[in-house]
């Protein structure tokens, strides 16, 4: 069983919905801003443009903006293009400096395409 899956499957479900809606061509924010309001209206608490801090022996070194915390349990990263290997990287260092587990990379390409990541807290 998926960690999370519940959470995900309505998040996948809103990431097409939204892709369906719109298609493809618009701005980041535009998707981070359909994407927030479709999951409100299926009841997930959800908030946008989270500060995450990035520390290093205890001091903060640097700062990150999640796109979306869903239930304080997953991180969404929209991307209003084809994903990237850097993307994913960047999704798995808002992992580490959370006590979140799962993240979802959504892609608002051409073509709709996601990435499911997990970061264990017991590797942090």
């Amino acid at each position: 069983m998926l960690l999370h899956k519940e959470i995900t499957d309505i998040i996948l479900n809103s990431f097409y919905e939204v892709y369906n809606t719109l298609g493809y061509g618009f701005l980041e924010k535009v998707y981070e801003n359909a994407l927030l309001l479709e999951l409100r209206n299926r009841g997930l608490n959800c908030f946008s443009q989270h500060r995450i801090n990035v520390n290093y022996k205890e001091e903060t070194v640097g700062v990150y903006f999640a796109d979306i915390i869903v239930e304080n349990k997953v991180i969404i990263e929209i991307k209003a293009s084809l994903l990237h290997e850097n993307f994913e990287y960047q999704l798995l260092n808002y992992l580490k400096a959370t006590n979140i587990e799962v993240g979802l990379l959504l892609g608002f390409g051409k073509e709709p395409e996601f990435l499911r990541k997990i970061y264990s807290n017991n590797r942090k």
